[in-house]
């Protein structure tokens, strides 16, 4: 089982690195971002998932700002069903550029770093996107476990005009109930 998560930060380590090596164009990221206001768990709405994204429920990604300025990360969600396995991944967030706040850097082995773009972001800080320069993964988050179709379609959209294939991205299963409030 161990070998198995190693081979998956492995992989998930070669997926970020190796399409960063190619000449890709570059995706325009938000003005600023306040790191603090951004911190918290975002809720997966939809992706262009990685291999280990595949089939995942009510993932949710949390964010945690350091004392040294890097940013622990906690990635949790149900493998292939609502009931299924708990899977927990933890890479760590680097802020790449400190003007904006909006470029960062995720290492789930050392040495290697993703680039992870914040190419959106509502004023109430309520809903994101997080891309590529390679245009080859996507995440739509928000604050709670769903947003509106409206929304929703206006975000892909928006990724659309970009240059993203809207034909790969998958809505992520989300379902709270009183029992499970945590996918932790």
């Amino acid at each position: 089982m161990r070998k198995n998560k190693l081979f998956s930060l492995l992989c998930m380590a070669g997926l970020f690195i190796l399409p960063s090596c190619q000449s890709t164009p570059k995706i325009q990221t938000v003005p600023h971002v306040d790191l603090p206001r951004f911190m918290g768990d975002w809720y997966v709405i939809a992706n262009i998932p990685t291999f280990i994204e595949k089939g995942a429920h009510n993932a949710i990604e949390s964010y945690k700002l350091l004392p040294d300025g890097t940013i622990a990360t906690t990635f949790t969600f149900r493998d292939r069903s609502f009931d299924g396995p708990l899977k927990k991944y933890t890479p760590r967030g680097f802020v790449v550029n400190k003007k904006t706040n909006a470029q960062w850097a995720m290492q789930f082995i050392w040495p290697f770093k993703g680039e992870f773009l914040i190419i959106y972001l509502n004023n109430d800080y309520s809903i994101t996107v997080i891309g590529r320069s390679a245009l080859d993964y996507l995440w739509i988050m928000a604050r709670t476990p769903s947003i509106t179709e409206e929304e929703y379609h206006t975000l892909i959209k928006f990724v659309e005009d970009i240059g993203y294939d809207v034909s790969k991205i998958q809505k992520v299963p989300q379902r709270w109930d009183s029992d499970s409030k945590s996918a932790k």
